[in-house]
């Protein structure tokens, strides 16, 4: 059985994830540690948790979501893997981060991609990975089914939705994306956003907004 360990780090108030399964493995999922402070605050969980990464899974580039890749890969030596079709955001995310007088000289490389829709093991746990473009070209979302949880990323929000003005942000594609791939999903799915608190699938199908006329 998947737990889930949730972290909030840098001037974005960004959620950073661990997924963790019974053995102590675990996925780091979108670090946004920005300092050294919040890189030690992560790392030192690691360690006293005698957890083991294996990956960090992004759902998406956009720079709050990336500032602690290139610290875990070191720290561990483990791959950053995302959708391929966010490489365009995460080729200028040293420009994004100076237009935001962010210090971010080195975003990190990909070292493999993760398919549109696919399934993914974390030892025998298993993680459904869906397409949910809109608020960036290349988001994917994780689905753990048998927990009833979704990692969201910044496609859907407590009573909010991701931004669309952003490169490669589109609204009616997000909208799309919310329809089909998360608002089917069963009501008592709760969903934990790349900002924010969590949220469940029913509530924000009955009272979000930005989701009342679709």
């Amino acid at each position: 059985m998947l737990r889930l360990e949730t972290f909030t780090f840098n001037a974005f108030q960004e959620n950073t994830y661990l997924i963790i399964n019974d053995k102590n493995e675990c996925w780091i999922v979108d670090p946004g540690m920005y300092d050294k402070n919040e890189t030690n605050h992560l790392f030192k969980f690691i360690e006293d948790k005698a957890l083991e990464p294996q990956a960090v899974l992004n759902t998406h580039a956009h720079i709050d979501h990336i500032f602690g890749v290139s610290a875990c890969k070191r720290q561990f030596g483990i791959p950053f893997l995302m959708n391929k079709k966010e490489l365009p955001v995460l080729n200028v995310a040293t420009a994004s981060a100076m237009m935001y007088g962010f210090d971010f000289n080195n975003a990190p490389e990909a070292d493999g991609f993760i398919e549109d829709s696919c399934r993914m093991m974390l030892g025998e746990d298993e993680i459904e990975v869906r397409f949910t473009p809109g608020h960036s070209p290349g988001s994917i979302v994780f689905y753990y089914e048998k927990g009833k949880w979704l990692i969201g990323g910044d496609v859907l929000f407590n009573g909010s939705i991701g931004r669309t003005d952003l490169p490669g942000g589109d609204f009616d594609t997000l909208i799309n994306s919310i329809r089909t791939q998360v608002l089917v999903l069963p009501e008592d799915t709760t969903v934990y956003p790349g900002h924010g608190p969590e949220t469940t699938v029913g509530t924000e199908g009955a009272t979000n907004p930005f989701l009342q006329d679709i």
